[in-house]
């Protein structure tokens, strides 16, 4: 309690208090009043509900004033969630608000389904037999909500202080059990709650128990907590309850009365009326639904229990609205956006500059495609089709538009191609031309006589120069006399163009007249549809009213035949007792006792007559005071109604022309939100590619980073490989001195070879001296056994020197060998490794193209988005100066609403004469079903008549419409065209009145019609039991004539339908008009140009060029002028075009100003021409003599 009340910035001694000892006034006195806990607690719960309630509907408020535009709200989206039925054990006042409301929304749900949808294809004409699912809920709804219901009585016993749940209970019991079949009685099982009643509800039937509902229906709130609440220091909460005023201030004054009333509104009223609210406001809308189910009871994943959801299928009428799509036609299309939408399928189908109905063209073009032709019907005004089968037809579409446009593409790449192939073929024969002038100059630049050519040539331009001199003063006069031709032509242009230009003012002025009738046309039109609208949905309630009064008057009536019949009774019985009183008086001698026994019984029943009798006339006159309450009540109603629909129209119009006004603004602010909207997408796509070149720059430091670290990598590679190289080279060089050594040892092995062969040699010569001297001493043996032995010592050496060195040069030999193959493998990896780090850095050095590349077309795009936002708030500037100007025009509407109010107030003066005619019709009573015939029969000729009178109508609009471009092709001057524009003003009154005299004339009739039914209707006066069949009757005629205003404004509508059309050309018409302006702008920026241009010309031309300035001044006002008159007669043939009326007058004007433009342009550009040829003819001689000079001083 501390807690809560240091929250609410409360003394916690008072919060106590006041909620155990609350101060309640008696009379005029305060008395305090002592609660148990229960009561205690029930206060609390109160409280906090309507803290809840307040702070919720606080932060609504807020959160509105947060989000408030000044733009009118005219759609929305709703989401409506709602707890979903409830059959518990134990069952509630809760339970029955929640699932009173799941009925009326079930039931809303079953009439847009089911009873919406087959009566769409009733009016549409599309057979089909109406298909009953047997889904009426409104017996559980009367039992809840009607009168003497279930919500009434608890209310009723709210109002009594002595009541309590048991008497609200008996009242239940007295009111609805055995009559009515959705109320019954409970069995009580052993272990669950007691249950006091059974409601059948759509998803079953629900025990409900009702102790605590009167409280739960009243709760009260304790005053004294909310008086300290007012008092409190939290500023929230005193604002919160500020506005309460409870049972202490209702005797102050009368608005404390009011407040009174107001706060003692209980639970179940609040309930009934938000929810009334609700299914008004779903009512107005186009609603879709999500049906959620329940799996299973248990809360388990991944398990169905299959009986419990077909149940919901099948209360929910989600099987019901599957079987109904699938038999009917869920997808529906106006004929006019079909045949635009699907005309591409098969364009031959319907002819093309020729008018066909949009129903017999829907026709022919799905006769004329391939597809299911029992998958779809006609109604009257559209065309319905079978689930699937639109689908088809989008498919079908897309494909067709893809063939299309594959086509258009083939054709255009085609067409670029051969421009190219022609560009490429005249390259190649301009440089044909050019080789064969080079190889014919290069063959003839060494003949004499073309040096001979080449030195008497300069000499013979001074002769060609006076010639040309002589033709550009000849052509200069020419020139000037064309030029003031043609500027007497220009004066002659200018008195037209401002002729035109009156003209085409009048006709703005003409054009702006007849559209400000033509919307004042389309809102009064308007404003009669509303009307209509309205008057329908009144009728329906006092329909409504007038059968709920009649099934009571119904009740009453079988209670008086009841009593009626019990009173028939009672009669034979007193009958009977006086025949048997007579009989008694005849033997009352025989015994007194009989006698005695006889008058006690005749009192007896004399007080039970006299009962009865005095019951019968309580009864009657109840029953006359209903009678008369039902009357008064009528009359009060139809008062009430009076005066209420008198106030809604009012309210209407001027809402009506609120929201006109609110939805222009609302477009501007659109259009402005739009401006913005793609500003700021700029600005967030400039932003965007900021980030991104923020993000490329990180990356390309990156990159550059890697590339650093691979370049590191590449020298340490590098370093290595010259390593390696350096350690190749150090063996090379030692397999060379290896290789010398074993050169060495061979050149030593030859010696030794020759040494050896030279002593062999010897050896044999000494042999040969001794075979010679034939015989030799032992001295010379023994030294010869010597000298052998000494060879073959040397020998043996030698041969093991021999191996030994083979043996080395091997060794030396696979160690080169293999340290060769080593290095080879290492200058491989090193190859390898080289060229994939030159290949790493080819591709960084691509990405680093690549990103310089993005860095600078981010650049351009950011450059390029700069541009577009400034033209974007170039545009924010212009729409800024729109919407000031339709300020502007808002400030028009409001005084003409003014006059709108009155022209209103006309029209609810005639409207409150009809009601009070239907009002005195209503009063009458039927009798006969034959003027039930008669008035079907009246009904059926007025039908044929007003589809004849539209018929009619239509022909006379198309004879007129060929009448209208047959007499706007024979026109041919500014006279005839406001002639056939005060035609058409003519036309339109002329059809206004006709439609207006009509519309008096059949009012006229009907009301005849209808005296005549008054005065057939006061003569069967006597007939009670016809009042149902004489208020059809009244309703089907009022809807009757209701329909017959209905078609009439459609016409005046369709009459008017060119309006919007002209409105809408002109629109178009200005933005030609600025775009023109902005071309003229442009060529005036072209032509200062081209004037500097002109002036930077040498000073040799002067004379020439000022007269060339001259000329090109006049000639460029010529030609603006030309264009302005050009524009000028595009503006009037688009105006001229919009209503359908060309002008051939104009045409020719405009085609000999076509013609003249020509012509100037062509002598300009032959000026222009002859002009350039001279100056070059000039600067050609200024060459020539420079080059003659410098010859002449070279000669010198």
């Amino acid at each position: 309690a501390d807690k809560s009340a240091y929250l609410m910035g409360l003394n916690s001694a008072d919060l106590l208090k006041g909620l155990c000892h609350p101060r309640v006034k008696v009379g005029n006195e305060y008395v305090t009043k002592g609660q148990n806990v229960q009561q205690v607690y029930y206060s609390i719960g109160a409280l906090a509900k309507a803290v809840y309630e307040k702070m919720f509907n606080w932060m609504v408020v807020r959160i509105n004033n947060s989000l408030e535009t000044k733009q009118p709200r005219q759609y929305f989206i709703g989401v409506l969630d709602i707890a979903g039925f409830e059959i518990f054990d134990f069952n509630s006042f809760e339970q029955l608000c929640i699932n009173f409301t799941n009925e009326k929304l079930q039931q809303f749900f079953n009439h847009h389904m089911f009873v919406l949808e087959q009566e769409e294809y009733k009016k549409e004409g599309i057979e089909w037999e109406f298909i009953d699912f047997g889904m009426d809920l409104q017996a559980c709804i009367d039992l809840i909500e009607k009168p003497m219901g279930i919500m009434s009585i608890l209310e009723e016993e709210c109002m009594f202080p002595k009541a309590s749940d048991m008497t609200f209970k008996a009242k239940l019991y007295d009111n609805h059990l055995g009559k009515s079949a959705n109320f019954g009685k409970p069995r009580n099982i052993k272990g669950k709650a007691e249950a006091h009643f059974s409601l059948t509800h759509y998803a079953g039937t629900v025990d409900y128990n009702i102790l605590g509902w009167l409280e739960k229906n009243k709760d009260p709130l304790n005053e004294t907590v909310v008086g300290l609440y007012q008092k409190s220091g939290l500023k929230l909460l005193a604002s919160l309850f500020s506005n309460y005023a409870g049972a202490d201030t209702g005797g102050d004054k009368g608005k404390g009365a009011k407040k009174k009333g107001s706060s003692f509104q209980t639970v179940s009223a609040l309930h009934r009326e938000n929810l009334n609210k609700l299914m008004a406001n779903l009512k107005t809308t186009h609603p879709h639904f999500v049906r959620c189910l329940v799996p299973n009871e248990r809360k388990a994943p991944g398990v169905m229990d299959n009986p419990l959801v077909m149940h919901q299928l099948r209360c929910n009428g989600v099987l019901e609205g599957i079987r109904i799509c699938r038999k009917g036609f869920p997808n529906r299309i106006l004929y006019g956006d079909f045949r635009q939408r699907y005309r591409i399928l098969n364009p031959a189908a319907i002819p093309e500059g020729q008018f066909i109905d949009s129903r017999k063209g829907a026709e022919k073009l799905l006769g004329s495609i391939d597809i299911d032709h029992s998958q779809y019907k006609f109604g009257h005004t559209k065309v319905f089709f079978k689930a699937g089968l639109l689908g088809l037809l989008e498919e079908m579409r897309d494909e067709r538009l893809s063939r299309i446009i594959t086509r258009i593409q083939a054709q255009a790449r085609g067409q670029l191609m051969r421009i190219e192939f022609k560009k490429i073929l005249e390259r190649r024969d301009a440089l044909l031309v050019i080789q064969w002038n080079i190889r014919a100059f290069m063959g003839v630049k060494n003949w004499p006589w073309m040096k001979l050519y080449f030195k008497i040539k300069p000499l013979l331009k001074s002769a060609e120069t006076e010639k040309e001199m002589q033709n550009m003063k000849e052509e200069f006069g020419r020139l000037k006399e064309a030029l003031e031709k043609s500027e007497a032509r220009r004066k002659e242009l200018e008195e037209k163009m401002v002729s035109m230009l009156q003209e085409k003012n009048d006709l703005q002025l003409q054009v702006q007249a007849e559209q400000d009738n033509l919307n004042d046309a389309e809102e009064r039109c308007d404003q009669l549809i509303k009307n209509k609208i309205q008057l329908e949905a009144k009728v329906k309630e006092l329909t409504e009213r007038l059968e709920d009064e009649e099934e009571m008057n119904a009740e009453l009536t079988a209670k008086k035949r009841k009593l009626e019949d019990e009173c028939s009774e009672l009669k034979k019985d007193i009958d009977d007792l006086e025949l048997t009183l007579a009989k008694v008086e005849k033997e009352k001698h025989a015994t007194e006792n009989k006698v005695k026994n006889l008058t006690e019984e005749m009192a007896g029943l004399d007080e039970n007559i006299a009962k009865l009798t005095k019951e019968k006339k309580a009864l009657q006159e109840a029953h006359q005071q209903t009678l008369d309450d039902l009357q008064a009540e009528e009359d009060k109603v139809n008062t009430l109604t009076k005066a209420k629909v008198k106030l809604e129209q009012q309210t209407d119009d001027l809402e009506g022309s609120l929201e006109q006004e609110k939805k222009i603004r609302m477009d501007l602010e659109r259009a402005k939100r739009k401006l913005e909207g793609d500003l700021k997408l700029s600005q967030e796509n400039i932003m965007d590619l900021e980030n991104d070149k923020q993000q490329l720059e990180e990356k390309l430091k990156k990159k550059e980073f890697e590339i650093h670290q691979q370049n590191s990598k590449i020298e340490d590679e590098q370093a290595l490989a010259l390593q390696l190289q350096k350690k190749l080279k150090e063996l090379q060089a030692r397999i060379e001195e290896l290789e010398e050594e074993l050169e060495a040892e061979r050149t030593a092995r030859a010696k030794v070879e020759k040494l050896r062969s030279d002593l062999s040699r010897e050896l044999e010569e000494i042999s040969e001296r001794l075979e010679e001297a034939g015989g030799a001493t032992s001295v010379q043996l023994e030294l010869n056994k010597k000298r052998e032995a000494e060879f073959q010592k040397m020998r043996r050496d030698l041969e093991e020197a021999t191996l030994q060195h083979e043996a080395t040069a091997a060794a030396l030999r696979k160690k080169h060998a293999d340290s060769t193959a080593e290095l080879g493998e290492q200058i491989d990896n090193l190859q390898r490794v080289k060229q994939k780090l030159e290949k790493e850095k080819s591709e960084l050095k691509l990405e680093l193209d690549d990103l310089s590349s993005n860095m600078e077309q981010l650049i351009k795009a950011k450059v390029g988005m700069e541009k577009v936002s400034r033209t974007m708030e170039d545009q924010a500037a212009e729409h800024r100066a729109k919407l000031e100007e339709t300020q502007r025009v808002l400030n028009d509407t409001n005084t003409q609403r003014a006059k709108l109010q009155t022209e209103n107030g006309e029209l609810s003066r005639q409207l409150e004469e009809k009601e009070a005619l239907i009002s005195q019709l209503t009063r009458g009573k039927q009798s006969y079903t034959q003027q039930m015939e008669d008035l079907k029969r009246q009904l059926e000729e007025e039908m044929k008549a007003k589809n004849a009178l539209a018929h009619a109508l239509q022909s006379a609009r198309h004879d007129c419409d060929l009448l209208r471009e047959q007499y706007e092709e024979e026109t041919e001057a500014k006279a005839e065209l406001q002639r056939t524009l005060s035609k058409a003003n003519s036309e339109v009154a002329q059809w206004r009145t006709k439609y207006e005299t009509d519309a008096i004339q059949r009012t006229e009739e009907l009301e005849e019609a209808k005296k005549k039914l008054a005065q057939r209707l006061q003569e069967a006066e006597e007939a009670v039991e016809a009042v149902n069949a004489k208020c059809s009757s009244l309703e089907k005629t009022k809807h009757r004539l209701q329909n017959e205003i209905e078609d009439l404004m459609a016409d005046v509508e369709r009459s008017n339908a060119a309006a919007a059309a002209l409105d809408k050309k002109q629109r178009n018409f200005d933005k030609i008009v600025a775009e023109w302006k902005q071309k003229f702008e442009e060529s005036q920026t072209e032509l200062e140009a081209s004037q500097k241009e002109a002036r930077s010309l040498s000073t040799e031309l002067f004379k020439l060029k000022n007269a060339y300035e001259e000329s090109l001044e006049h000639l460029e006002t010529f030609k603006r002028e030309n264009k302005n008159l050009q524009e000028e007669i595009s503006d009037l043939t688009e105006q001229l075009g919009a209503s359908h009326k060309t002008i051939h007058e104009l045409e020719k004007v405009r085609k000999q100003l076509d013609a003249e433009k020509l012509e100037l342009q062509a002598a300009l550009e032959e000026a222009e021409a002859s002009l350039e040829h001279e100056e070059g003819k000039i600067l050609r001689a200024q060459l020539e003599f420079n080059q003659v000079k410098a010859d002449y001083e070279r000669k010198l």
